[in-house]
């Protein structure tokens, strides 16, 4: 209970919390419950059975569907079984069903969600002002008056400025550092390393040598969809981009274990495996399944709604692998599909998959992990994309 991972009955079904997974990146700081579960999740069917309300027609599969849609829903067909199994031991975690409510709610259900200012660094990255942005590092603890979340109101001593934009911008200490920018706080964890830029500088990340490279990736690519686009949630690229991230460069000699988020999107499936995984160099590829639940334990969605399953789609395999060599004899292998079950946090938002994965992770330990088009900073790791420091806000967090 207390790892923030909880393996249902024996089984490779696990529900995960990324609030604790998430909190043990940080010594002084937690990340709040309420401001990471912002999204507002309607009552289940059974909870509003009886209430007045227009009785539209499900949103099934619909009868004429082209050759690509057939495909989906054929796949869908094939994994529905494994998904229902895996909601079914959910519900049968008596134990965890209990505490779930509590688990995402804080004492502080704050206004937290309000007081975030989402900086726009995207647009800010891509303008003539960003090689003048500068953001300042805090050096060490200062003795300030500190707010009722314990965090400083203002950083004005012992601070380190250096370039926010085509910057590796690392983290030494062995606790977590605020930083300021723009006059908001952001709280940096321990030894992570960011560099916030376009794809043109991610080269910037290759080691010299390759033995010093990394263990895990992890992908999130904004893919090009109608949804990101209508909601304005963030930009999106051409899928065809993505096929020049140096992945076989960022790996480890001893290879490395890459983890892609990708959509249900039939179309950009197809691209994946047949031009994109081949331009990576990836071998092995194995689906996992994030489902997501409300805090009942219900579904997020009906499972057959045929334009917005509540469960994506994650594709491991590996990289710059000798599967003859020691370390490969000394991790689990990727077999069989496995299903990961959390509380979505806001749109977009993946759950750390860190710790989870381990028993795959090729070569060294500590494991070295990137996350390429990252959101968030882990303690130990190393972020790169345009806007790392998205959900490093203060006011997502409290104070220890």
């Amino acid at each position: 209970m207390e790892s923030g991972v909880y393996r249902l009955d024996q089984s490779d079904v696990v529900f995960i919390d990324p609030v604790r997974l998430l909190n043990d990146s940080y010594s002084r700081f937690r990340l709040s419950p309420s401001a990471y579960y912002s999204r507002h999740f309607p009552p289940s069917s059974t909870q509003k059975r009886n209430r007045k309300r227009k009785r539209n027609k499900p949103r099934h599969a619909p009868l004429n569907l082209n050759e690509r849609e057939l495909c989906a829903e054929e796949r869908h067909q094939q994994v529905r079984p494994l998904l229902l199994n895996a909601h079914r031991k959910l519900l049968e975690a008596s134990q965890l069903l209990r505490i779930l409510p509590r688990i995402v709610e804080s004492e502080a259900a704050l206004e937290c969600r309000e007081r975030v200012v989402n900086q726009n660094f995207v647009e800010l990255g891509s303008s003539w002002r960003a090689p003048f942005c500068e953001i300042a590092l805090c050096n060490g603890v200062q003795d300030e008056v500190k707010n009722p979340q314990g965090l400083r109101s203002g950083l004005s001593e012992g601070r380190k400025l250096v370039p926010l934009f085509d910057n590796i911008i690392s983290v030494e200490s062995d606790d977590d550092v605020e930083a300021e920018f723009q006059n908001v706080i952001y709280v940096l964890p321990p030894k992570s390393l960011f560099l916030m830029s376009d794809l043109r500088q991610v080269r910037k990340l290759i080691a010299g040598d390759s033995a010093e490279g990394f263990n895990l990736i992890v992908i999130d690519p904004p893919w090009e969809n109608g949804s990101a686009r209508q909601k304005a949630m963030y930009p999106t690229l051409p899928n065809r981009h993505f096929m020049y991230l140096p992945v076989k460069e960022l790996a480890h000699s001893d290879g490395a274990l890459v983890v892609l988020w990708i959509t249900n999107r039939q179309k950009l499936q197809d691209f994946v495996v047949k031009d994109l995984l081949p331009a990576w160099g990836i071998s092995h590829a194995t689906p996992f399944y994030w489902l997501k639940v409300k805090p009942d334990g219900s579904l997020i969605g009906d499972l057959d709604l045929f334009h917005h399953r509540p469960y994506e789609l994650l594709l491991l395999g590996y990289v710059n692998v000798d599967f003859n060599s020691e370390c490969m004899k000394t991790i689990k292998h990727l077999k069989e599909s496995r299903v990961i079950i959390s509380v979505p946090g806001a749109y977009s938002r993946k759950p750390p998959l860190g710790k989870l994965l381990e028993e795959y992770i090729p070569g060294q330990r500590p494991s070295r992990c990137i996350e390429l088009f990252a959101r968030e900073l882990v303690a130990g790791w190393t972020s790169w994309g345009n806007e790392p420091l998205h959900f490093q806000d203060a006011t997502y967090y409290l104070g220890k």
